[in-house]
């Protein structure tokens, strides 16, 4: 696998599969690679008669490693642990919410989505930042309030 570059990796545990995951996250995420992926076997132990197997994956995307684990249907996400894609425009805004929601993903509320294995995302332009960061109160209560008012953010409604 080589070189660990990055001081915290996320993990993410999902049931079943973990080479078809990193795939999908790849087919999105352009300028990604899979550095590694492994399958094991459960050797027998004292909980169970049945070794089992488990999946493997460390993916790069946008210069950020992932680890993905298939280990069962133990765990499942939730919107307690959530990624921002940030977007440098409403095109890139656009491609990323319909490949993130497409195939059985969910659109959510202010920016927010979940993709087809219930990762929650929020895809966001940059300069969404500046208008609510913004020091006059008109500019940043419209982006505010038209938030709210979206599910995908479209960046001409909140100016």
């Amino acid at each position: 696998m080589g070189d660990i570059n990055q001081k915290i990796t996320p993990s993410l545990w999902v049931e079943k599969d973990a080479k078809a995951v990193a795939d999908y996250y790849l087919s999105i995420f352009k300028d990604g690679k899979l550095k590694d992926y492994r399958r094991f076997e459960n050797p027998p132990n004292e909980f169970s008669s049945d070794p089992g197997s488990f999946e493997t994956a460390v993916i790069e995307i946008a210069g950020m490693e992932f680890s993905i684990l298939a280990a069962g249907p133990l765990f499942k996400f939730n919107e307690a642990v959530s990624f921002v894609v940030n977007c440098k425009d409403q095109a890139e805004v656009d491609y990323y919410w319909e490949a993130l929601t497409a195939d059985g993903g969910e659109e959510g509320s202010c920016g927010w989505c979940k993709d087809k294995y219930g990762l929650s995302w929020q895809v966001v332009p940059t300069e969404y930042f500046e208008l609510i960061h913004s020091t006059d109160p008109a500019v940043r209560d419209k982006a505010m309030i038209n938030t709210f008012k979206q599910k995908k953010l479209i960046l001409s409604e909140l100016k």
